[in-house]
């Protein structure tokens, strides 16, 4: 016990009490956001309305679906298809969930903002659930979009485990979107070799690849994402100013 303790003391910013405190958090968060999310709303008919909407909307203004040209390119490798299909389901929780592990314990001057960010941003999605329930591009198969993820395993839309406290209808805005850039900037400022800055740097567009290849979300989906994570970017560097301003002040 003692080796234990002194091992959190010599690898942990400040601790073992404060890890399982941050650890509580993240979880209790995740948990209860997904219960949230699950619950916010299954008006089917609506979220298929919205997402008519937004699917109309840009043909009218783009006169183009790049949704259908990703999935396309996608479509011709089936190597391509298991690479994207990877991104998107491991690009939310699990990159995320490591980047903020990483962030924690060996860049923890970035670490506050990097998890508030990232608390802020989700919140800011689920009430764009509740209020904007939008369906994705892959329930709109009459327009040429076919769910990508299909057949690929049990981690496919129809297993119980993804089924599991989730919201087909969580389209608008992307948080797949908005957490990645979220990630890339937080990264791309904390690593310290070129190479791991210019990869971060590249993260976001791939994942925004991603999300509309496998017709998970529509651009404009995508783009919403975007503006959330500058918003909650923006925020939280704001707050953060501030409380180092008053500190300073007292």
């Amino acid at each position: 016990m003692i080796a234990v303790v002194a091992y959190g003391r010599r690898v942990l910013p400040h601790g073992w009490r404060d890890l399982g405190r941050q650890l509580g958090i993240w979880f209790g968060f995740i948990l209860a956001y997904q219960l949230a999310r699950g619950l916010a709303d299954r008006n089917p008919a609506r979220a298929m309305w919205n997402g008519w909407r937004v699917l109309t909307f840009e043909q009218r203004t783009l006169h183009h679906l790049f949704e259908l040209t990703a999935q396309r390119i996608v479509d011709s490798s089936h190597t391509l298809l298991t690479i994207v299909a990877w991104t998107y389901w491991n690009s939310e929780f699990t990159v995320v969930g490591l980047a903020i592990l990483w962030v924690y314990l060996r860049r923890h001057e970035h670490f506050a903002r990097f998890r508030n960010t990232v608390l802020l941003a989700n919140v800011i999605g689920l009430f764009g659930y509740v209020l904007w329930p939008t369906a994705p591009p892959r329930m709109f198969n009459t327009t040429g979009f076919q769910d990508a993820l299909d057949g690929m395993g049990s981690l496919n839309h129809g297993s119980a485990l993804v089924s599991l406290a989730s919201n087909p209808y969580a389209a608008m805005p992307s948080l797949h979107a908005a957490d990645s850039l979220i990630v890339a900037v937080v990264l791309v400022a904390a690593s310290r070799r070129w190479w791991a800055k210019a990869l971060w740097a590249l993260w976001p567009a791939w994942v925004w690849f991603c999300v509309m290849a496998t017709a998970n979300h529509f651009l404009l989906d995508v783009v919403a994402g975007i503006g959330v994570a500058i918003v909650s970017l923006l925020l939280v560097s704001q707050a953060h100013r501030g409380r180092a301003l008053i500190a300073n002040l007292l």
